[in-house]
């Protein structure tokens, strides 16, 4: 399967690896790059040297594209997004925010933009502004989150825009690949997939934990915060939900979550740490390469195209 996006990118498959931060480190970006996808590496929160290093050290493992994901409520935005204009990934995608006053370093510097976009509006601002690409993220997806379900944003942003648009939120399979490509999209994201990767470094604990996953495991927390953030229940989210219902303030709140993700990830304390992942967590029962992983989603899809056809009763 080749799309404009493989094309504008020289990648085999069109799959982005999502940015989840922590998660998405070098050695991460690189093996999903290295098996035909666009592996991306999360800047978070870090600072711009930190990040350089991990540009670095990807660029040691793959000499396949690759790019970085630039929360831009980070404090270290400016000097990362220097950092990336200097080191020269193929794609920079970004998040939480506008990167309109980067685009035209970006781009001078030969480097594709694909932000995440949440809502129509955002989509069209982001064409205008001169990106390549936009990722329609769906409120199914792991961590920050928007409202509109996958379902309904895809389409809507597909109709509205000329450039490429890659899914995101909810797509574990192959399946899902299928459907994205008849809601208009030309590529998907996958994010919680991947955690459960050989080559992710995050804490087995973790891993284990998104694969006793269960349907309604996935839960929101934050809202009436208006940061709302998707992970899996534990003691942290129930502690979440009982001070928003007890109308705490925003700063007790977000203090709550301080170093929860580094907990999950690092620790493997699956208690108290922040267990980022998607509704599609519920799908992923093992681990397994990377490079198996992106396969899984192209491998046989005439037959879901052919019972397609027949439940259509086309001939």
């Amino acid at each position: 399967m080749s799309t404009r996006i493989c094309k504008m990118l020289g990648i085999k498959y069109p799959v982005f690896q999502g940015g989840m931060a922590w998660v998405a480190t070098a050695e991460l970006a690189a093996a999903v790059s290295n098996g035909g996808g666009l592996g991306i590496i999360a800047a978070g929160g870090a600072p711009a040297e930190a990040v350089r290093e991990q540009i670095k050290k990807c660029r040691a493992l793959t000499d396949k594209p690759f790019g970085v994901n630039v929360m831009l409520m980070s404090p270290f935005a400016d000097e990362v997004m220097q950092v990336i204009i200097e080191e020269k990934p193929a794609v920079v995608a970004t998040g939480a925010g506008n990167p309109g006053k980067y685009m035209e370093a970006l781009k001078n510097a030969g480097i594709k933009v694909c932000p995440v976009v949440a809502s129509v509006a955002m989509a069209k601002k982001m064409e205008k502004d001169g990106a390549d690409a936009v990722i329609a993220e769906g409120t199914e997806a792991g961590g920050h989150i928007g409202e509109l379900t996958t379902m309904v944003l895809v389409p809507q942003v597909a109709d509205a825009v000329d450039i490429p648009v890659i899914a995101a939120g909810g797509f574990a399979d192959k399946r899902g690949m299928v459907a994205a490509m008849a809601l208009g999209a030309e590529g998907i994201q996958v994010g919680t997939r991947f955690i459960c990767s050989d080559e992710c470094i995050a804490h087995d604990n973790y891993k284990q934990a998104v694969i006793k996953a269960k349907d309604r495991d996935a839960v929101v927390t934050g809202r009436s915060t208006g940061a709302p953030v998707r992970a899996l229940k534990n003691k942290l989210t129930r502690e979440y939900i009982r001070l928003e219902k007890e109308g705490a303030s925003a700063e007790e709140i977000e203090q709550l979550g301080v170093g929860g993700l580094r907990r999950a990830f690092m620790d493997g304390d699956t208690q108290t740490g922040s267990l980022m992942a998607g509704q599609s967590a519920a799908m992923v029962d093992k681990i397994e390469p990377c490079a198996d992983i992106i396969k899984s989603y192209f491998e046989d899809i005439d037959a879901i195209l052919a019972d397609i056809a027949d439940k259509l009763q086309i001939n």
